[in-house]
């Protein structure tokens, strides 16, 4: 594998450290260039090391020309920017060379220019777009990723290295007294020095460590702080510090070539900005057992725990740095107790071996990805509105379309992209933000119209309208199109009709179909183009959630755990109210004849728990629980294990029931529920002619079946066994669209 990074030249401090380290340790096993778009140390040392190093100065197009004829020569397989000028570059070279390009973001590029705004109004803007353009990035901790996800960076294609540093030998020391002396900073024996690496940059906010070591030289004069940088907060630290009245324990000493003789001196390393990544300043300080205080920002809690590895403080809460300081002054078992500990995590977990075996492999990824060439999957569908059966269809989709491919691009289409992008870990869209819906569209070798009822007119004409545009746009952008494991119908307006007739025959693949009554309202609309095929529900192949997530749940709505309960899964519908006391005499005469304690569970919280509580009055003095919402599919099914019947006017209530082989009676109000009901074999009856003795006679018929196992488990095998059928689908048009059929 053939490398090229690029790099302005003139970068210091963590950003010079890692780019060194990785790419010397890289160089070891892999083909790796390193240019500079100017001359100085940085490319010096960088050849020192052993990297292949050349630089290219002078003007940025003259430097970008060059740079695009070496990859073209050269064969270099794969393109990494590191800063600004380089991510510009490397947006350039990305349209015009036809290589893959990835960036590692070390330091948060909003924050880059803080306190300079015309740097910010011009390098900074065009960072950004330049960063936009790039297709791959490399955070150097979990939360700067989580921060550009949350800035809609897409998921998939944003990775997290932390920073990492060679553990393998002892770090090389230095006399104190030299150092010191040659930095002008007072130290004498005995004295306990405290050090900052860093910029003089207001997003390090180092007058908080000022404040806080001057608070803490009230109660130990012994205190020293060097802090080793520069930049334009030099004059207000001095300031500050002489008007602390520290000035004459505080030494700026500026860049230092060898910070191996600056982390020699200090007997404490701390840290106050107020945005970091993963800071080498602070695993450098591991390598020479420094205890370490830090603000709780970015990664720095991924290798400082308070109180175990090191102690950390509030962005800007001096007191608080200042009492740490005090006690390290105080206690030099405590000092050494806590070097040991965090220099025993920073070898564990941040080494340059780890660093250089994660970079590989993201390598090999991007080029794994780029090979494929248009792929990864968009799933549409009524999700992110409260309703769990809707995130339960999500969920396993999710689920098998990992299960095919664990690279494949995910992206959904949800009106709470943020929940599904932080539960799922994948690419969320909002469900209307129709721009980017269709530019991802265009990079997608499949859509999937997922699950449930979407084609049908009863509850909203605008959602199948809806539908109709996603499947016809996903075909004209160039997409294999299907529809999962969904019900059909029913469409009762003419128009919609024939527009659905017309969709699903010209722009659909593919049809999988949880239902045989589908297939009827398929023929009765004319759709005979497709391939139609007889599945389940998605949600059947749903794993419960762990006991003692469940355990939890009872217990905290006042249920024990292992009680005998039958389950009430109800919707608010036009004529439910009439029939709210049948419901109710039916949980008695459930109560009183098996002992089963009726348990209300909310399928959509929004409007479930009312219909639960119109029955729950009616109850009088019978035992009952009325669980909240809402809840995640995992645990709703969980829940439903442990019922012994389940009632349920929710389709998705009866899915859950059945997968988990608990005897179920539906109460119909759609042509859906009796569809499902009549697949499973089970009892059911309609909610405009519900009465007492027919549900009573059911549960006790359900009551009856709970005991028999073996056809319980039967019943749930098969249901799972044709819900693959859908999974299988996908994966043959995925195939497909690589193949180019």
């Amino acid at each position: 594998m053939k490398v090229i990074h690029l790099i302005s030249g003139g970068d210091t401090g963590g950003a010079k450290t890692h780019v060194h380290s990785l790419l010397q340790n890289l160089s070891r096993g892999m083909d790796i260039t390193l240019v500079c778009f100017r001359d100085g140390p940085f490319a010096r040392e960088a050849a020192e090391l052993g990297i292949e190093t050349r630089v290219c100065s002078g003007g940025f197009f003259s430097a970008l020309r060059e740079v695009r004829r070496m990859i073209a020569e050269e064969g270099f397989e794969l393109v990494h920017t590191h800063g600004s000028r380089a991510n510009l570059a490397g947006a350039i070279l990305r349209s015009t060379c036809g290589r893959p390009v990835v960036s590692t973001i070390h330091s948060d590029y909003r924050l880059d220019y803080m306190g300079r705004p015309l740097a910010a109004a011009t390098y900074g803007v065009l960072n950004v777009l330049a960063l936009r353009r790039i297709k791959y990035h490399v955070a150097v901790s979990d939360a700067m990723r989580d921060l550009l996800i949350s800035r809609r960076f897409p998921r998939e294609t944003t990775f997290a290295i932390y920073n990492g540093l060679d553990f393998s030998r002892e770090p090389k020391r230095h006399d104190r007294a030299a150092f010191c002396a040659r930095v002008g900073a007072n130290v004498a024996p005995g004295d306990i020095v405290v050090g900052a690496a860093a910029r003089l940059d207001p997003v390090k906010d180092l007058a908080t460590l000022v404040r806080g070591f001057a608070a803490a030289r009230e109660w130990h004069p012994e205190l020293k702080l060097i802090i080793a940088g520069e930049g334009p907060e030099r004059p207000a630290l001095e300031a500050l510090a002489e008007e602390l009245g520290v000035r004459g324990a505080v030494t700026l000493a500026g860049w230092l070539d060898d910070m191996e003789e600056f982390y020699s001196a200090l007997d404490i390393n701390t840290l106050s900005s107020l945005s970091e990544t993963f800071p080498y300043a602070l695993t450098e300080g591991a390598a020479y057992r420094l205890p370490t205080v830090a603000s709780a920002v970015g990664g720095i809690p991924r290798l400082i725990e308070d109180g175990k590895t090191g102690f950390l403080f509030a962005p800007g809460d001096w007191e608080k740095l200042g009492a740490r300081l005090a006690q390290l002054a105080s206690d030099p078992g405590l000092r050494e107790r806590l070097g040991a500990a965090v220099h025993e995590r920073a070898a564990r977990e941040f080494s340059v071996e780890a660093t250089c075996r994660e970079q590989r492999a993201v390598y090999e990824e991007i080029l794994e990805r780029e090979a494929r060439g248009r792929s990864g999957v968009v799933i549409c569908g009524a999700y992110g509105m409260g309703n769990s059966g809707d995130e339960a269809i999500l969920d396993a989709i999710v689920a098998e379309m990992r299960a095919i491919d664990p690279l494949m691009p995910l992206t959904v289409m949800t009106r709470d992209p943020a929940g599904a992008s932080a539960r799922l870990g994948l690419t969320a869209v909002h469900t209307f933000n129709f721009p980017r819906f269709l530019a991802v569209m265009r990079r997608r070798a499949l859509y999937i119209n997922g699950g449930g009822s979407l084609i049908q007119d009863v509850t909203s004409r605008r959602s199948l309208w809806y539908y109709l545009f996603t499947l016809r746009a996903a075909k004209r952008l160039g997409c294999k199109v299907m529809m999962y494991g969904c019900g059909i119908g029913p469409v009762k307006r003419p128009g919609g009709v024939e527009r659905t007739r017309r969709v699903l025959n010209s722009c659909v693949d593919a049809i999988t179909l949880r239902e045989p009554d589908s297939i009827e309202e398929l023929a009765r609309f004319g759709v005979t183009k497709p391939e139609i095929i007889l599945a389940s529900d998605p949600a059947l192949t749903l794993p419960s959630a762990p006991a003692e997530e469940v355990d939890a749940a009872l217990e905290a709505a006042g249920a024990a755990p292992k009680g005998k309960y039958i389950c009430f899964a109800l919707r608010l519908w036009p004529g439910f109210g009439e029939k709210a006391g049948v419901f109710a005499a039916a949980a008695r005469h459930a109560h009183e004849a098996y002992g089963l304690t009726p348990v209300f569970l909310p399928i959509n919280h929004l409007d479930d728990g009312q219909a639960a509580a119109l029955v729950a009055e009616k109850l009088g003095d019978t035992p009952h629980v009325l669980l909240p919402g809402p809840m995640s599919s995992a645990l709703v099914i969980g829940l439903m294990s442990r019922m012994q019947v389940v009632v349920s006017m929710r389709l998705h209530g009866l899915i859950f029931a059945a997968g988990q082989g608990v005897p179920l009676i539906g109460v119909s109000y759609d042509p859906k529920v009796t569809a499902f009901l009549r697949c499973v074999d089970a009892g059911c009856v309609p909610l405009e002619g519900l009465e007492e003795g027919e549900l009573c006679r059911l549960i006790d018929g359900a009551a009856a079946r709970s005991g028999d196992a073996a056809a319980l488990e039967e019943n749930v095998r098969k249901l799972r066994a044709i819900e693959h059928r859908s999974m299988e689908t996908a994966a043959r048009l995925l195939v497909k669209e690589v193949q180019g059929c």
